[in-house]
């Protein structure tokens, strides 16, 4: 018999307060949303104020005892810390604290790997622990060293480390390769979206903010949606028909958080720049949490690293029906309308593809039309590059009521010049 029970990982969690733009406090409520996530039990959390990460241990000398002593004093089998840590700074941390060392980027990763369900999210995945494995392999010091000169200096060094190097560095460009394939797959897919005139909407916003829940009220899509952070990663489009004839296809995207690691971001690239190429942007915000409008600064600037800056923006105030949520609600000058909804319960959703509707159309140009029956082939382009709002059937030709892109607008503008002429 075997005990095959997975130990449940009891983690103090730290930080420092610097006193900049993230509140301490709240980063390390996040953290332990995370920590609970990925399984583990938190036990305890310290922060120290300084005014700046300590090159070689993160926290001061004497609070790094006090942090080992409360270690020992809560029975931890390890710490979680809420900043990036280098290579050496968990080795020296590991020594003087005799417990395991883990930092919110580890955290994060492990969680997007328990996630990650389809090819493409898996090869991200892997393609982003791999990036940091490298990032943080270290050897075994001075003693293996042989990049000096003069007698003992001869030999074949650090042979293992670099054979780890030279490992991870041919998979990370094995699956860069994978990855650009996959990319020209989804890129394949862009320009038929493009080419059949469908406009996408892109549902963004912090984790856990209720992206998935509203995808499914929406299109019936299925997407597993939990009250997790991060509880789906892949990528999820469907077209939905609304009422007027209208047809739309909706995206879902991975959720952003606070101090998101850029390794992250460049590994999901592919998957985040479905934002890039939408024609207007769901932000959706927990309005049930009282960091909102931290959160919505922080999908801003995201956005703004991803490019999507001047994208038109629906912002849509989840969670109104939750007893947590403060009115009134906060304001957001980038969006060009907002929306107030409950995902869960169905609240505001007929509101909200109003809005989305309006929005699409500001930017069509509306136009009347009159094809005559001998123009077959016009016919068969308005069908397959406006919407239509009315249609009927004349003695002189087939009547439309449509909206237009520039595009195509010009060319229906071309057609009447030629049949007036």
């Amino acid at each position: 018999m075997y005990d095959t029970e997975k130990e449940i990982e009891k983690v103090v969690l730290i930080g420092i307060d610097y006193n900049n733009e993230y509140d301490a406090e709240s980063c390390l409520d996040e953290l332990y949303d995370l920590a609970k996530t990925a399984g583990a039990v938190c036990v305890g959390r310290m922060l120290q104020k300084r005014e700046g990460v300590h090159h070689g241990h993160y926290f001061g000398k004497g609070k790094l005892e006090e942090l080992k002593a409360y270690i020992k004093e809560v029975n931890a089998t390890g710490i979680i810390c809420d900043d990036e840590l280098t290579a050496n700074q968990i080795k020296n941390m590991e020594k003087i604290l005799e417990t395991k060392v883990m930092n919110r980027t580890l955290l994060i990763l492990d969680i997007f790997a328990s996630r990650a369900h389809s090819a493409e999210g898996k090869v991200q995945v892997e393609l982003a622990q791999l990036r940091y494995n490298l990032s943080h392999l270290t050897g075994q010091g001075r003693s293996l060293s042989r990049l000096g000169g003069g007698i003992g200096t001869r030999g074949p060094g650090e042979k293992k480390l670099e054979t780890d190097r030279r490992r991870i560095a041919d998979r990370i460009s094995e699956l860069n390769k994978e990855l650009k394939e996959i990319e020209r797959h989804r890129q394949v897919l862009r320009e038929k979206r493009i080419k059949n005139k469908i406009p996408v909407i892109a549902l963004a916003g912090y984790t856990n903010a209720g992206k998935s829940t509203l995808m499914n009220t929406l299109t019936h899509a299925g997407v597993l949606a939990e009250d997790k952070l991060f509880a789906t990663l892949d990528t999820t489009t469907r077209k939905i028909k609304l009422p007027s004839g209208a047809q739309y296809l909706f995206t879902d995207t991975v959720g952003f958080i606070q101090k998101l690691p850029h390794s992250l971001i460049k590994a999901f690239k592919s998957t985040l720049e479905e934002v890039k190429y939408a024609d207007i942007i769901l932000h959706i915000v927990d309005s049930s949490n009282s960091s909102r409008e931290q959160h919505i600064k922080v999908v801003y600037e995201t956005l703004e690293e991803l490019g999507c800056n001047e994208k038109p923006v629906i912002t849509v105030f989840n969670k109104i029906d939750k007893d947590e949520t403060v009115m009134p609600l906060p304001s957001d000058i980038r969006a060009i309308t907002t929306q107030p909804v409950s995902a869960k319960k169905e609240t505001g959703i007929s509101e909200l593809l109003e809005k989305i509707e309006e929005t699409v159309k500001s930017f069509k140009k509306s136009i009347k039309i009159l094809i005559p029956y001998s123009k077959g082939n016009m016919v068969s382009f308005v069908h397959g590059n406006c919407e239509i709002i009315n249609s009927d059937n004349r003695e002189d030709g087939f009547f439309f009521d449509i909206y237009a892109d520039n595009e195509t607008y010009k060319r229906l503008e071309e057609f009447i010049l030629k049949e007036t002429v």
